[in-house]
């Protein structure tokens, strides 16, 4: 599934309380994290929830580092969010996750309008940490 598909999902679901829900099956749907990968170091700082964030990076036929991500959250909402932000970012270059703009995507699924302060600032850490990750990828080159 892509983040093109969960967007087309989202535009046929239209009643909230169904998209909630929605978001929460796509949570369900990650892989969980190894019981190892649940440590400080892919602890995402920020989150009211517990998330965590594992990063993986290998280089492409071009040298260039590509991402990618697993995740997982305590919390079935937030599992959803982590699910969205993985389709949105795991397995692009580090270039392509610095020139995502993550708020315009949210704003396409209406999340920015339906989102609590406390989950808005945690998928801003979310984001943050990815992106924190592709800088760092990129200086390692």
């Amino acid at each position: 599934m892509s983040f093109e598909d969960i967007l087309a999902d989202f535009e046929f679901l239209d009643d909230w309380e169904d998209r909630y829900r929605y978001v929460i099956e796509l949570g369900r749907g990650l892989d969980p994290l190894p019981e190892d990968a649940r440590n400080d170091s892919n602890k995402v700082q920020g989150c009211v929830s517990q998330v965590w964030l594992q990063t993986r990076v290998k280089k492409n036929e071009k040298g260039e580092p590509v991402l990618y991500f697993t995740g997982e959250s305590d919390a079935h909402i937030v599992s959803g969010l982590v699910a969205i932000m993985l389709q949105l970012f795991s397995g692009r270059t580090a270039r392509e996750i610095l020139d995502i703009d993550a708020g315009a995507a949210l704003k396409q699924l209406g999340l920015d309008e339906h989102l609590t302060p406390q989950r808005s600032n945690g998928l801003a850490a979310m984001v943050q940490r990815i992106k924190s990750d592709a800088e760092k990828a990129l200086a390692a080159q």
